[in-house]
């Protein structure tokens, strides 16, 4: 039979009286919890910054640090765990005060048990949709930006810069280089953060429906339109709208995309009622836009409005310095995802890699990646990408 791990959760008790500390001590661990205690707040500060503690108990009223100040640095180091107050002089007062800088609960003395076990599955509950928050974040948003090349750092430089303002940005760069990544950074790091991020791969969508698509439509408007719908600039108000691939977006729709800019308005395919929007535009694109002009496929009046700052993404083979921790990262997420025993990678082979030019970029080294963990040995070896990786 296979042997799973048992996650125990892990309690610090913090108060100033040893009785209290002792016997509610003795009584988690009775329940199976793993508790420690530290006798003021100094202590457990210190033990907390060390360790992980799924739930602090922590009295209000001690001697040195008191539990408000205990509860205040704990806030500014960013703990993940829930911190419940207790106080033998509890009031409304004091509990809202609590909660206002943090805290999951107050409870008051004389402890009663019930009300603590409940507390801690309460902090267990939280903590496991935190936990499936988090994962679910890493499947909806995909990749991180991985790589310490100077052309990474430069282009987080530029992010830091841009993500608080509005201003358009045009990513420029080859197909399966990040400009996606580039994309959800400027929105992540922005005062829009918490409002929706929309992404649109204009060249995946037909140029007859990409209207539609993009501002919406009212019922009736065309033959399948059997239902009124919500364009994608509406469902991004207040956010961002990141619209990929703009090279291959039909004239007649960057004429409306050019009119959504300058008036953040727009009507829906059959309706000619106007509708305020509130969007920050993002583009991208794997073409030369001002070739694209100069052919007479893209509307130079609406590559000046989306291209206030231009952000270019090097291609794979521009920055191969990075490929050891791509391939470091690619690794932890492919095994956490399939269940693929983890594999390490020698350095001969990673320089071979290295060697290799990259035409799919960081998509196309993401599948060799996973194509090594399934074919390769345990140890990935030069014999293993001559293989299953060159012609």
């Amino acid at each position: 039979m296979p042997k799973f791990k048992v996650c125990i959760m892990k309690i610090l008790i913090i108060d100033d009286e040893r009785a209290i500390r002792n016997s509610l001590k003795e009584i988690l661990s009775d329940e199976g919890y793993e508790v420690e205690t530290a006798e003021d707040g100094a202590i457990g500060l210190e033990m907390a910054g060390k360790q992980h503690f799924d739930v602090i108990f922590c009295d209000i009223k001690m001697p040195n640090m008191d539990g408000m100040e205990v509860l205040e640095n704990l806030e500014k180091e960013g703990t993940d765990a829930a911190v419940v107050m207790i106080s033998g002089h509890g009031d409304i007062d004091s509990a809202v005060d609590c909660i206002k800088k943090g805290a999951f609960d107050f409870i008051q003395k004389p402890l009663d048990l019930n009300r603590i076990l409940i507390t801690i599955k309460n902090a267990t509950d939280k903590a496991t949709l935190v936990t499936q928050t988090k994962i679910l974040k890493k499947k909806v948003y995909g990749q991180q930006m991985i790589g310490e090349s100077e052309a990474m750092q430069h282009i987080r430089e530029m992010i830091a810069k841009v993500a608080a303002t509005d201003a358009r940005v045009l990513i420029t760069g080859p197909n399966g280089s990040g400009k996606e990544l580039v994309a959800r950074s400027l929105h992540e790091q922005s005062a829009r953060a918490a409002m929706p991020y929309i992404e649109v791969n204009c060249a995946a969508i037909p140029s007859e429906l990409i209207e539609s698509e993009l501002f919406g439509h009212e019922k009736g408007s065309f033959t399948s339109a059997i239902k009124q719908h919500k364009g994608k600039f509406e469902q991004a108000d207040g956010g961002t709208l990141f619209l990929d691939e703009i090279g291959d977006m039909s004239l007649a729709a960057q004429a409306k995309v050019l009119r959504a800019l300058q008036e953040r308005k727009i009507s829906r395919v059959g309706s000619d009622k106007d509708i305020e929007v509130d969007v920050r535009v993002i583009a991208a694109t794997n073409k030369n836009l001002k070739k694209e002009i100069a052919e007479g496929r893209f509307r130079e009046d609406l590559f000046h409005r989306l291209s206030v700052i231009v952000i270019p993404v090097p291609s794979l083979d521009e920055r191969k310095s990075d490929i050891p921790m791509l391939i470091d990262y690619f690794v932890g997420q492919i095994c956490s995802e399939t269940a693929l025993p983890r594999k390490s990678f020698t350095a001969e082979a990673i320089k071979q890699l290295q060697e290799k030019s990259w035409t799919g970029n960081i998509r196309e080294l993401r599948n060799v990646v996973e194509r090594l963990l399934i074919l390769g040995d345990a140890e990935i070896t030069p014999q293993n990408i001559r293989d299953y990786v060159m012609p």
